[in-house]
């Protein structure tokens, strides 16, 4: 398995000396941001798009850092009942699409997306609950609304030969493992996970077994090495569905943390030990969100972390067996 870095929350340096400095920390593969949250720092998705000059280039570069690309990031929200939003969210998604297929990249990271709640509401509507039952019914309006587009979508994957791999996301349509199986059941097999644990956490779902569900139907297409803690003080008081600003922490339910300061090394270990058990052996990609450190230092934690968790060869017969 490869050791990765979603790149953003180096964006204020440029590429040549991110990956230098990545690639001085034994990270194997970089995920690129190109467009949606995650921004477009170290590739310009338009200027790279076609221009097999500048393809070349980053090519070069990466090969001078001895990384490779694990994905194409572009989290946005194409099914945004404001036309012009979803608009830019799927043609931004298209593109990535494309560009990816020109890298020889074979994934593109995102989210699902969520409607409205009905065909004349303004916002995105998260339903949580069935009851009353109006809720059951837009739940079933949304998706409707997500089949129609995600199906043309995987058809556009499948002609680039590129997977798209969703992350599990609290408002968003598909938001935990079983949500992400029906949308690929109502698609295709280019419909995949970026397998976020951090987002599973705090739900209370156990990530192995997550992992082991997604693993039999070989749905994980991408892995998001990003760590989350319940503060258990508050949880206690208010629950999960937390509200409070990010950077409100002692007020907060949980938080976004560093590899190895949600869960301890053993859990890692375990983690990867099950993602070998599926058949994942592509990157374990960190996202980098813990507001209690700096990216750099949080960043270098974590790989510290996965270095040793991961593994770097394939197994070996296994002779006690014989």
């Amino acid at each position: 398995m490869d050791i990765g870095v979603l790149t953003v929350p180096l964006g204020g340096q440029s590429l040549d000396d991110t990956l230098a400095y990545l690639s001085d920390l034994g990270v194997d593969a970089v995920e690129l941001g190109c467009g949606g949250f995650p921004g477009d720092d170290h590739l310009d998705r338009q200027a790279y798009l076609d221009n097999e000059e500048k393809q070349a280039e980053l090519e070069a570069l990466l090969d001078e850092h001895d990384l490779r690309v694990s994905a194409l990031a572009t989290h946005n929200n194409p099914l945004h009942p404001d036309d012009d939003q979803a608009a830019e969210a799927d043609r931004e998604l298209r593109e990535a699409i494309r560009l990816a297929d020109q890298l020889d990249v074979n994934t593109v990271t995102g989210f699902s997306g969520l409607p409205a709640g009905g065909p004349n509401d303004e916002v995105p509507n998260w339903i949580t609950a069935p009851w009353p039952t109006e809720h059951a019914d837009a739940h079933e309006y949304q998706w409707r609304v997500a089949d129609e587009y995600w199906s043309d979508l995987a058809a556009h994957a499948g002609a680039h030969d590129v997977d798209i791999a969703i992350e599990m996301h609290p408002n968003m349509l598909v938001y935990e493992p079983r949500g992400l199986l029906e949308l690929r059941r109502r698609t295709n097999d280019r419909i995949g996970a970026n397998f976020d644990p951090s987002h599973l956490y705090w739900q209370g779902i156990d990530v192995t077994e997550g992992i082991r569900l997604l693993g039999e139907h070989d749905a994980i297409h991408h892995f998001h090495a990003k760590d989350t803690k319940v503060y258990e003080s508050n949880a206690r008081e208010k629950g999960v569905l937390d509200t409070a600003p990010y950077t409100d922490e002692a007020d907060r339910s949980w938080l976004f943390r560093s590899i190895g300061y949600g869960h301890d090394e053993s859990h890692w270990k375990d983690v990867v030990s099950t993602l070998r058990m599926v058949g994942y052996d592509g990157a374990l990609s960190i996202e980098h969100e813990d507001s209690l450190t700096s990216a750099r230092e949080g960043l270098e934690k974590a790989v510290d972390v996965l270095d040793r968790t991961v593994f770097e060869t394939q197994p070996g017969d296994a002779y006690w067996a014989e």
